[in-house]
């Protein structure tokens, strides 16, 4: 190990992500080209530094940092260099060289002890002087508070992030509860807090650690869907989490509701009262959302119910659009249209092949010729995609339509408010109908938000198949709407015969209803392969997605989706897509590849975006290479293909479906990942020309009929399932559904009692 000691004359390259930097360190007139982790550290600034010495292949000779500390410089050359190089925002190289010229090695002394002295020097006011020495000193605080927290084990990002939270306060919270930082500062979690806290000497049993163990577990608890979890479940989690025992942790519950950090309910099981634990935003979040579906109704009440006559009127109409636009509603159908006419909210569910797109249209086509405007929006792109295509009406994502700001404003700075959407109850949708298709995928924070943009006087209606797997967040939206029996819904049921002739919808709904399948092979689009060793199987889709499937269903090879139910194992995402990718987009010296992690990236590559980022700017650009629109944010979901890996400006270009370009940082390729596979859960919403099923063997509660259901309605023309026959039918059989902890039918209960009971 060995020690250095110099300033940074230039920063060659810095990842603002996670601190990784190339620097030139002048050590006594020589150059040093290190490398390592350098974040809060300006050119100019000295330091001293531990690591080794390493050859690179390319670059030579470099210095491999381990750590460093920012040191003050100790003559007055150094000083007049770290003045000069903008570390200090009003001091340019000149105005450093008159401070030093006047005040030599006292410089540094002067600026933090003597800082009125500044004004001495022509062109330095007493304001500015005093700006000069804020700014040194709060470097010197930031450089202190960084060497007292890697004491701990935290890292630089991290530690800025606490500087900027708390300023010299961090000490005592550090001291007192360190468990607050997993609280107030982003990226850091329980177990980074508990892990400060052990090493600063805090008790396992300490209060402020049980809290916040109680805490990260209803987070925990959302990111499986959970918006509250029952009493008895969440001490036992905790206490798993915190090597506790139950009865250690439940006094801590009562306090976390008198402080108003959590929030319990209680639920009426048969006779039974179970308490029920909200995080305060799950709860309000249903709790406001009951509120807002209940003014949307009211305004529809009363007065605008329709007479005898004026339902007589609508039914007319309804029936000259049909002839008009060659469309032959069943009874269902045309019950759905007056509901949507004469309810504020409405719901139209049902499986594939049912007719909801036909119904839609009519719905559309009615308040067209009523003169209202109309917005349509579903929650991926790929779902108003389809919406567009089917209805022939421009649909947005639900982000677009609510107008998401990334929270960065046109200077470059982080907004104060963070991402937020602009359409809200301060500035809602101006509009007289909105439809939101595939409902079942929105969560109940995304629900919040649209239901605060929408005026009571708008219609709201709301489609979807209540049997597809729940959304990725938290809630499980559609499903308790439907099931609080207060909203005026349609459940279509009768398979149309255009749609009856395919057997992707009969074994779909077969397999809704719990009952088996044929596997003969003698359908047109609906087929399955026994196969029970992994290798063969593999060999089989690669031969299907690279020659028998693109000819059948008249597709390209990326348009064919490998959809399977897990992550892990030799038939999951992972381990699949490292073997497709080599099949289906081979190694090449015409395509530039970068490695990321345990994988590669590769020039046409198909990837898709694994996290919702609000900052990501896109932009469409037309066939000259000219953007024609651009905006922020790209989501969970989006699926594209690598277009560019451009090495020297350190970026990675995916193009996605609706055409919107995406430059990644080099840096930020943690939030893509290959799409060759991807899980059954991700597909929600999309539809492929062909779907490929690896069914093999898995987890009785990941391998249900709800899965397979999913999976099966997400192919258009195609399905095959290669696997085992006995797993498909267990799979079928098994319809225990992982169960979500939701409220919101209970909220809508409370709001309409109170309002019948007024």
């Amino acid at each position: 190990m060995y020690s250095i000691k110099g300033f940074v004359e230039h920063i060659i390259f810095k990842n603002q992500q996670n601190g990784y930097g190339v620097i030139n360190l002048v050590v006594q007139e020589n150059e040093i080209t290190c490398t390592g982790i350098f974040n809060q550290l300006d050119e100019g600034e000295c330091i001293e530094a531990e690591g080794e010495y390493v050859d690179h292949a390319v670059y030579g000779k470099q210095f491999k940092v381990s750590s460093f500390k920012i040191v003050a410089p100790e003559d007055a050359v150094a000083v007049e260099r770290y003045l000069g190089s903008g570390a200090i925002k009003g001091i340019g190289a000149a105005l450093a060289a008159r401070i030093v010229r006047h005040f030599g090695e006292d410089t540094f002394r002067i600026i933090e002890e003597e800082p009125h002295r500044l004004a001495e020097i022509k062109g330095i006011s007493k304001n500015k002087a005093r700006e000069i020495a804020e700014q040194v000193e709060e470097k010197k605080d930031v450089r202190e508070a960084m060497i007292f927290l890697q004491k701990y084990g935290i890292s630089n990002t991290l530690s800025i992030k606490i500087y900027k939270q708390y300023g010299m306060g961090l000490y005592k919270i550090m001291q007192e509860n360190p468990y607050k930082l997993a609280e107030d500062v982003s990226g850091i979690g329980f177990k980074i807090a508990d892990e400060i806290a052990s090493k600063i000497g805090i008790h396992t049993d300490s209060d402020y650690r049980i809290r916040s163990g109680i805490l990260y577990t209803l987070m925990q608890a959302g990111i499986d869907g959970h918006v509250y979890l029952p009493q008895e479940l969440l001490l036992n989690r905790a206490a798993q989490i915190l090597s506790l025992k139950p009865e250690q942790i439940q006094a801590q519950v009562s306090n976390l509701a008198m402080d108003k950090k959590i929030v319990i309910k209680e639920k009426d099981l048969q006779g039974e009262k179970e308490k029920c634990i909200y995080s305060v935003p799950g709860y309000y979040a249903e709790l406001n959302c009951a509120r807002m579906l209940f003014e949307l109704q009211r305004a529809f009440d009363g007065a605008d119910m329709l007479t005898l006559t004026e339902k007589h009127m609508v039914e007319k109409k309804i029936s000259k659009l049909e002839t008009a636009c060659n469309m032959q509603l069943d009874e269902l159908q045309r019950a759905a249209v007056l509901g949507a006419v004469q309810n504020g909210i409405f719901i139209l569910s049902g499986g594939p092949g049912t007719g909801k797109t036909t119904t839609i249209n009519m719905i559309i086509k009615y308040f067209e010729e009523e003169g209202l405007d109309i917005f349509l929006a579903a929650p991926t792109g790929r779902a108003a995609k389809r919406m567009t295509e089917a209805t022939g009406f421009e649909a947005k994502t639900i982000h677009r339509l609510l107008e998401l700001n990334g929270g960065v404003s046109d200077d470059g700075d982080k907004a104060a408010q963070g991402a937020h959407f602009e359409r809200n109850e301060l500035n809602p949708l101006e509009t007289d109908v909105i439809i939101i298709d595939e409902m079942s995928m929105v969560d109940i924070y995304l629900f919040q938000s649209l239901l605060k943009a929408i005026v009571p006087g708008t219609r709201l209606i709301m489609v979807g198949d209540r049997n597809q797997l729940p959304s990725v967040g938290a809630g499980q939206v559609l499903n308790d709407l439907m099931g609080s029996g207060a909203l005026a819904t349609v459940v279509l049921s009768k398979i149309f015969r255009q749609a009856g002739e395919s057997d992707i919808v009969v074994n779909a709904h077969l397999i809704n209803e719990g009952k088996s399948i044929s596997l003969n092979n003698k359908s047109k689009d609906f087929f399955f392969l026994e196969r029970d060793n992994v290798n063969v199987i593999y060999k089989h889709m690669i031969l299907l997605i690279t020659e028998k499937l693109p000819r059948y269903v008249k597709a390209g090879m990326f348009d064919i989706q490998v959809l399977t139910p897990m992550r892990k194992g030799a038939l999951g995402v992972e381990t699949l897509n490292k073997i497709l990718q080599e099949y289906l987009n081979p190694a090449s010296d015409k395509k530039a590849e970068i490695v990321h992690g345990d994988g590669i990236f590769r020039q046409g590559d198909k990837v898709m975006q694994i996290k919702n980022n609000y900052q990501l700017e896109w932009e469409i650009v037309s066939k000259y290479g000219i953007p024609v629109d651009g905006g922020q944010g790209v989501f969970n979901g989006d699926v594209g293909i690598i277009k560019e890996i451009n090495e020297t400006a350190k970026t990675l270009t995916v193009e996605f479906d609706d055409m919107r370009r995406v430059k990644y940082p080099l840096s930020g390729l943690d939030e893509i990942e290959l799409a060759y596979a991807i899980t059954i859960h991700k597909s929600q919403g999309s539809e492929y020309p062909a779907v490929i099923m690896p069914i093999l063997s898995g987890p009785k509660m990941l391998f249900n009929r709800n899965l397979l259901y999913t999976g099966v309605t997400r192919a258009k023309n195609c399905v095959t399932i290669l696997g085992s026959s006995n797993m498909l039918n267990q799979m079928i059989a098994n319809e225990n559904e992982q169960k979500r902890y939701t409220g919101l039918k209970e909220r809508i209960f409370e709001i309409m009692k109170l309002a019948y009971d007024e």
